[in-house]
């Protein structure tokens, strides 16, 4: 990768990548590393499944839990691609006026949608992981419990971005109130990963004492 083209999840180096992370240029930005952040749930899910063994009805329920992770994997990457953050950097270089203001505004809900997806698909990714957590290979349950937090840093990101992009909108005058009848979607989307949050926290805490059976002692 030259210093001319941008850096991608899917064609840039991890160290490429989160150098483009590291500067102040916006992009990417803390949306894409959110996809990454569901793109490693994923993978990891992917991989505990693929050292699972079961039988009957529950090898069905296996199989589908590890074709679901690799698309997600490979579809999480392609959404951290397509964050917003450079619309934002060039609204905000427009002149003061109706248009700067317009320009905004779109970014603004361009953001919180794609946060939005982003945060739905994590949440469709918690009760897979659940499953491994208590049938998977218990040899790898400490990959389940990295999983987890991926998967929490995933929902948690999109949660504080489409919330913080939602309140972006009243910059205009807009009151919140407003918004939230305006944006009945992104405002319900917001307590829908609030609550995952919950449920990753409760599935986390049923299964630490055998991923960290020192903390017993």
């Amino acid at each position: 990768m030259t210093n001319s083209e941008p850096a991608t999840t899917q064609h840039s180096t991890v160290e490429d990548w989160t150098a483009a992370l590291a500067e102040s240029s916006g992009s990417p930005g803390g949306g894409a590393g959110t996809g990454v952040m569901l793109s490693i749930a994923a993978a990891l899910t992917s991989m505990v499944a693929g050292y699972t063994e079961a039988e009957g009805q529950q090898r069905d329920e296996l199989s589908a839990i590890h074709a679901r992770a690799h698309e997600l994997r490979e579809a999480a990457l392609r959404l951290a691609d397509a964050s917003a953050s450079n619309a934002f950097g060039d609204a905000f270089r427009l002149d003061p006026g109706p248009e700067r203001e317009e320009a905004i505004h779109q970014a603004s809900v361009d953001a919180a949608k794609a946060s939005a997806v982003l945060g739905e698909r994590a949440i469709d990714a918690i009760e897979d992981l659940g499953w491994l957590a208590s049938h998977g290979n218990p040899a790898l349950v400490a990959d389940v419990v990295v999983g987890f937090g991926a998967l929490r840093a995933a929902i948690a990101g999109a949660r504080t971005n489409v919330s913080f992009d939602l309140v972006s909108l009243t910059s205009a005058g807009t009151s919140l109130e407003e918004v939230r009848e305006q944006q009945p979607c992104l405002w319900t989307t917001v307590g829908r990963l609030g609550d995952a949050l919950e449920r990753i926290d409760q599935l986390t805490a049923d299964v630490d004492k055998k991923a960290a059976p020192t903390e017993a002692v």
